[in-house]
């Protein structure tokens, strides 16, 4: 930027204002429904380890918006000699709801979640493009602030929302337990999972998020569904 001398005290203001400027961070949903993927894991559970790796090989889709991936950590198995420091009973509450919706009693780990289905067939997660039948239009208001407006199609009864923080590149050496002596990988790690309740039209929905983590780069995730069914209307991700 050059300045002539008489407008050295505009040209200040302008270089502030650009230096306190916040980067633009915002996405619109799709025209298809963005698949949800939901892995339930546990540090203490010797199966799991093969999933984390598999859930980390989508990370390109979820960087490019053709899903939302997100690890819920669990901690019914800590009692086994490990404690999952990612691990929160809400994850576990979360698991038994998806359950419930399918209409089983029990959980387990590793448990794939598609569109809020449990799902074995882990290669085809990402397949079968479905329209969507909401629209996410998701924004940053500030360094961890978060909004999003929600605008349900027609014909869509109530309606509700959660949202998650995930994080990439965490480790853990397991010092005891069914993962003694491994190096566990983790990405798409949920650190925050906030559910919000039941709405009938269109409606603002905003997060203060946990502050960000620095060599952990993070996603926040609204996930938008059917109350009854658990099947997602829309979901969308923000890098940021």
């Amino acid at each position: 930027m050059s300045c002539l001398v008489s407008s050295l005290a505009a040209c200040a203001l302008l270089a502030s204002g650009a230096a306190l400027a916040a980067p633009v961070c915002k996405a619109e949903s799709p025209a298809t429904l963005t698949p949800v993927i939901e892995l339930y894991t546990s540090e203490g559970c010797s199966s799991c380890p093969p999933a984390d790796r598999w859930l980390s090989t989508l990370k390109g889709s979820a960087a490019s918006g053709r899903a939302v991936v997100q690890a819920f950590h669990v901690g019914y198995w800590d009692y086994i000699g490990w404690v999952d420091r990612f691990a929160s009973p809400a994850h576990t509450t979360r698991q038994r709801q998806v359950a419930a919706q399918n209409g089983v009693s029990s959980i387990y780990t590793p448990q794939v979640v598609r569109n809020g289905q449990d799902w074995r067939d882990w290669a085809k997660a990402l397949e079968a493009r479905e329209p969507p039948r909401a629209r996410i239009v998701l924004h940053r208001t500030a360094d961890d602030a978060f909004e999003a407006q929600v605008m349900p199609a027609d014909g869509v009864g109530a309606w509700s929302a959660y949202w998650t923080v995930t994080e990439h590149g965490h480790s853990s050496k397991v010092k005891a337990g069914e993962n003694a002596g491994e190096l566990l990988q983790h990405d798409f790690v949920v650190r925050q999972y906030v559910p919000l309740g039941d709405y009938h039209a269109p409606a603002k929905v905003t997060l203060r998020t946990v502050p960000a983590v620095p060599g952990h780069a993070r996603q926040v995730n609204l996930v938008v569904y059917e109350p009854k069914s658990g099947r997602p209307l829309q979901a969308l991700s923000l890098g940021c």
